[in-house]
């Protein structure tokens, strides 16, 4: 898939929440904020994915934003859909409980604007929509089921002022519970005050992510054998990628990774006790230590990853599957290094909301002017 015109920090307006509204609303469509300062704006942004739900309240800075509450919590929503088709009841009502959570902290921060995601759980049953539809009418969150382009566009903006400026540009892949993005990111002119900008050379989407691939394979028992599978799996739908990319040889680039599976690599690397994102978020890793973590990981029996800190019990059937991906996008793009990200949709989104509402715009800009 290829689109050498999508930028990542632009997107559609969103709905506001009736819940999140304050009495400063700006509405969708409405062209963006009306009036006080770009500090006293509050931002949210909600990412539903396969495996996990979470949350991002933040306000504008001068040149980024700054996160005033965040939530995440591991609900499993995808559970069985590659079997079933359809989600379950016990998968949605563990949502909706974290989605209620979200809601009341939306509404206790004042949030002005917001964007609710979901992706390829409640795109591939046949009953996401009816599932979106029972959250709004439960905790009035307008869940918006976004197509892989847009999920591939949202990591590329959150991601994007992790791409080292002196090289030619990185592969981001972001590993999800359904599906992972794979996106070729070149640089971009910042064009304002804000975050980085990437642009996007192209991009693909992977129909598997750690749930469905370790409820094809299993995860709590993963032998090397085993693994080496799952690799070869994920291995083989790639192959089509690199070629129509041309990345063979990737040069000046490196690889930028997102997801639990990446931050758990890294934090294993770094001998960590306790996760500590200040540390993981920006590392680099050379493709030895990640290679020596990985076989480590694949010697290690279920009840050993369950216990290690940066695994635990939630994470432990997940992780290899996780490690898998990673190492057959490896394989497809060799490259020395690679950036731990932990970041991506929320931020995403962040970004694209107050981009649209010009909280960056350079003062003497023509649009910084005309809102003047």
């Amino acid at each position: 898939m290829r689109d050498e015109t999508l930028d990542p920090c632009a997107g559609p307006a969103p709905s506001v929440p009736e819940r999140a509204r304050a009495s400063r609303d700006v509405q969708p469509g409405s062209g963006g904020w009306t009036g006080g300062s770009a500090s006293d704006r509050v931002y949210a942004a909600v990412d539903l994915g396969t495996n996990n739900c979470r949350l991002l309240v933040a306000r504008p800075t001068q040149r980024n934003f700054r996160v005033v509450d965040a939530f995440s919590r591991i609900v499993r929503l995808g559970e069985g859909v590659a079997a079933s088709g359809v989600l379950g009841e016990a998968a949605m009502d563990r949502a909706m409980a974290a989605l209620e959570v979200c809601a009341a902290k939306m509404s206790a921060r004042g949030v002005m604007r917001a964007r609710v995601i979901a992706t390829e759980a409640c795109r591939a049953a046949a009953n996401g929509a009816e599932f979106c539809a029972s959250v709004e009418a439960r905790t009035g969150l307008v869940l918006e089921i976004v197509d892989r382009q847009t999920e591939a566009s949202l990591a590329a903006a959150g991601c994007a002022p992790l791409v080292d400026p002196t090289c030619d540009g990185a592969v981001l892949f972001d590993i999800g519970g359904g599906s992972t993005e794979v996106v070729w990111l070149g640089r971009r002119p910042g064009g304002d005050e804000g975050p980085p900008r990437a642009r996007i050379r192209s991009w693909a989407s992977l129909p598997t992510g750690v749930v469905s691939l370790a409820e094809r394979h299993g995860g709590v028992k993963v032998t090397r054998e085993l693994f080496d599978a799952m690799v070869a799996e994920v291995a083989q739908m790639l192959d089509g990628v690199r070629q129509s990319w041309g990345l063979r040889a990737p040069g000046r680039m490196h690889l930028l990774g997102t997801s639990g599976t990446v931050t758990t690599v890294a934090g294993i690397h770094l001998g960590l006790q306790r996760y500590d994102r200040t540390r993981v978020d920006g590392a680099w890793l050379h493709a030895r230590d990640i290679g020596r973590v990985v076989d480590q990981l694949v010697g290690m029996s279920f009840e050993e990853r369950v216990s290690n800190p940066c695994i635990g019990a939630q994470r432990a059937d997940l992780v290899l599957a996780g490690c898998a991906i990673m190492e057959a996008v490896r394989e497809a793009f060799p490259t020395d290094r690679l950036r731990v990200a932990d970041r991506g949709l929320r931020e995403g989104m962040l970004v694209q909301l107050m981009r649209g509402d010009g909280v960056w715009r350079r003062q003497g800009s023509p649009e910084a002017e005309a809102r003047a």
